[in-house]
């Protein structure tokens, strides 16, 4: 119990770091008027879209809140639910928010440091992602510790062992909030951020034949806004929701091991040594002149291994401490999600990166067509699944048996719940490699808006392309995390059905319900081909939406194009207000239909066919949404490094027909990437937590028993 003052001390810790490197940020120069005045004009686009979108949030939040307030007062859950709800979403939108908010004070200084030098560039880029990073874990540790330490409180006076059942059921609660406000944050803004690229590409570089970012392109400025509000706000409440969801899960599946508060510790103090880790990792980060994205790989990589190894010493001691050498195994799990969030990492880097074949290869299909692109990213997206799979069952055959699976069932799902803790306690410096990324993008967009001299745009060029491939990691990062977070809250699932039959039994009032999850009983089969439905069907609709959003500003930008006169002879400025508030538009109206899937669905499973039938459709959405989601994510990267690839110089380099080909490509796979990929892995376990929430509602209310 004394180690895990460690969390909060470590929140305390990684406040300091972030407003150390928050301040170290602003001391440096914004650059040249021009300059300043694009980062505003971002800026303020920025912050209009969030304020409108958190807006409407606070109306799902509040009808939910009420929803659940009832639920509670109805006697299916404990008064505390609705209120943990609320700050799990709080505190998820408000680490999505600080990221934007340093982003969009961090692009600008990274285009003008690039001046002096690429390195100089790279570590603005990279602190202001770990400011992000730390304010993450930070965050999720304080949310936890605040509640752990209440609810201890005030349970006081029940036993140790149901004590801990009762604080980690209902701390386990506001893991909902959390995914609520991630999927909201990562469709919405994915849905804005991929409908000003797709918009500003179709029609400023393959019709009209303007460079990117090129300041005549009406959608510009959308898209700089874009990158923020998707790729920095949403990414940063997507793995807020991941790092608390594989802390709780475990917590709770630590008490059904036999481990009491023990079991509750170690995942808590290793997020806590992963706090540690990462800050040390964050100065090991820097880089020489050359432009070469092998070169800046191996500097962010120097980082995010540093960390990996000081978390895989300290581990050691922490698991023998506390469990013993008799529970050494839970080590090894831990150990087993640490390498496999590093090797899908690089598998990740190997089929996105243009440093390698699969990548160059894409690029060559562009000189028979678009078509060819296509396909080309396609069957390289689906052959990416391979790997990545075959990690994640290694790790969750190794984390089973190494923690006792063979002679205790719980021990084994322990083991696999702690493996994803170890996957994920790295993520102060994995999302500050993630966020680095829209912030070299936005740094080379207002590099080529303020006319900076071509050796600042080489330098930025270099860091955008690195971004890409790094940003690709870290969505196949958080989706391999999802993968094994998913599996752990399933198991959470079936032991809080446990719970509250064991507590209906002992009131007197025992529920006729029993646990079959045979793939033949036919509730779990259904519910297993329901929930590999649905990620297919939430991908339909957030690319329709993109689709839609895209249309309106592909009008827009030709409209203009063909209405101010002198625009495109850069002697009449373009309309950027107009992009950003109809892509503002779009993204909120489109965004609720998606989300709302992931709410309704478990309820209505659950009613129809029962708590057997919702384990089915929980597996089946954990399988399918991760293969779908890797696919997605890794098809987009590498169709954007390909178009990099060639705007580099090779197959006849900007404006040849090879080019025009890649853009193409690009353009599918900004939605794939951005959008739909990235947001399956919050949908798989946003799903379970909703299914965890409403497990009283629907064993007494399901129509299957």
């Amino acid at each position: 119990m004394t180690l895990l003052f460690l969390a909060p001390i470590s929140a305390v810790l990684a406040f300091a770091f972030a407003g150390w490197f928050a301040y170290s940020l602003m001391k440096n120069d914004e650059g040249s008027p021009q300059m300043r005045k694009i980062a505003l004009s971002i800026r303020t686009g920025a912050n209009a879209y969030l304020k409108r979108q958190y807006t409407g949030i606070a109306i799902f939040f509040a009808v939910v809140f009420v929803v659940l307030l009832v639920m509670a007062l109805a006697g299916y859950l404990t008064i505390f639910v609705p209120f943990a709800f609320l700050t799990g979403g709080f505190f998820s939108g408000l680490s999505g928010f600080i990221g934007m908010k340093v982003a969009t004070y961090a692009n600008a200084r990274t285009a003008h440091a690039c001046i002096s030098s690429l390195n100089k560039g790279l570590r603005i880029a990279f602190s202001s992602g770990a400011i992000m990073g730390l304010v993450v874990v930070g965050l999720g540790l304080f949310d936890i510790s605040v509640w752990f330490y209440f609810l201890n409180w005030f349970f006081r006076g029940v036993e140790e062992a149901a004590r801990m059942q009762d604080v980690t059921s209902t701390m386990l609660t506001f893991g909902m909030g959390a995914s609520s406000m991630a999927l909201f944050a990562r469709v919405g803004g994915g849905i804005f951020t991929k409908a000003a690229d797709v918009g500003a590409d179709l029609v400023g570089k393959v019709e009209a034949g303007i460079p990117e970012d090129d300041p005549r392109n009406p959608a510009v400025i959308a898209d700089n806004v874009g990158d923020n509000v998707g790729d920095v706000a949403g990414m940063g409440a997507d793995l807020y929701e991941s790092y608390v969801g594989s802390i709780l899960s475990t917590s709770a599946l630590g008490i059904a091991a036999g481990f009491g508060i023990k079991g509750v510790t170690i995942p808590m103090i290793m997020a806590a040594i992963g706090v540690f880790a990462s800050i040390l990792g964050t100065f090991f980060v820097r880089t020489g002149e050359k432009a070469e994205q092998s070169a800046l790989l191996r500097a962010l990589r120097r980082g995010v291994y540093s960390s990996s190894i000081i978390i895989a010493v300290v581990a050691f001691f922490l698991v023998w401490g506390i469990l013993g050498m008799e529970h050494i195994g839970v080590y090894f799990a831990i150990l087993s999600g640490l390498v496999a969030g590093n090797l899908i990492g690089f598998v990740t880097e190997y089929f996105t990166s243009d440093s390698y074949k699969p990548t160059k290869n894409l690029a060559n299909t562009s000189t028979t067509g678009p078509a060819t692109v296509i396909i080309g990213g396609l069957s390289l997206g689906m052959l990416s699944t391979v790997v990545p799979l075959l990690i994640v069952a290694a790790s969750v055959l190794a984390s089973y048996y190494l923690s006792g699976g063979g002679a205790n069932f719980n021990l084994g799902l322990y083991g696999v719940g702690i493996s994803a803790v170890g996957m994920l306690s790295t993520l102060g410096i994995t999302l500050a490699t993630d966020a680095y990324g829209p912030i070299a993008d936005n740094a080379g967009g207002i590099a080529q808006m303020a006319d900076l001299p071509e050796v600042v745009r080489e330098r930025t060029d270099a860091l955008d392309s690195l971004g890409n491939t790094t940003a690709a990691t870290g969505k196949g990062f958080a989706i391999g995390s999802a993968a094994l977070t998913a599996l752990a809250l399933i198991a959470a699932f079936q032991d809080e059905i446990r719970i509250l039959m064991e507590k209906a039994a002992a009131a007197g009032k025992a529920i006729d319900f029993t646990i079959n999850l045979n793939i033949t009983n036919p509730p779990v089969l259904i519910g297993l081909f329901i929930g590999g439905m649905l990620p297919f069907l939430f991908t339909a609709l957030t690319m329709q939406a993109v689709g839609r959003a895209a249309q309106s500003i592909v009008l827009e930008v030709r409209r203009q194009f063909r209405e101010i006169k002198g625009l495109m002879e850069g002697k009449a400025e373009a309309d950027y207000a107009t992009c950003v508030d109809i892509c503002t538009k779009g993204a909120q109206k489109e965004m609720l239909v998606p989300a709302l899937i992931a709410v309704v669905a478990p309820v209505l499973v659950g009613l129809l066919l029962g708590a057997n039938g919702i384990a089915g459709m929980l597996a089946g959405a954990a399988v399918t949404g991760f293969l779908l989601a890797i696919m997605m994510s890794n098809s987009g990267g590498a169709w954007d490094n390909a178009k990099k690839y060639i705007e580099g110089g090779a197959l006849g380099g900007k404006g040849s027909d090879n080019h025009k080909a890649a853009v193409v490509g690009d353009t599918v796979g900004d939605p794939f990437k951005d959008t739909s990929g990235p947001s399956i892995n919050i949908l798989i376990k946003l799903l379970s937590m909703v299914s965890i929430v409403f497990a009283a509602f629907i064993l007494n209310n399901s129509l299957f028993r």
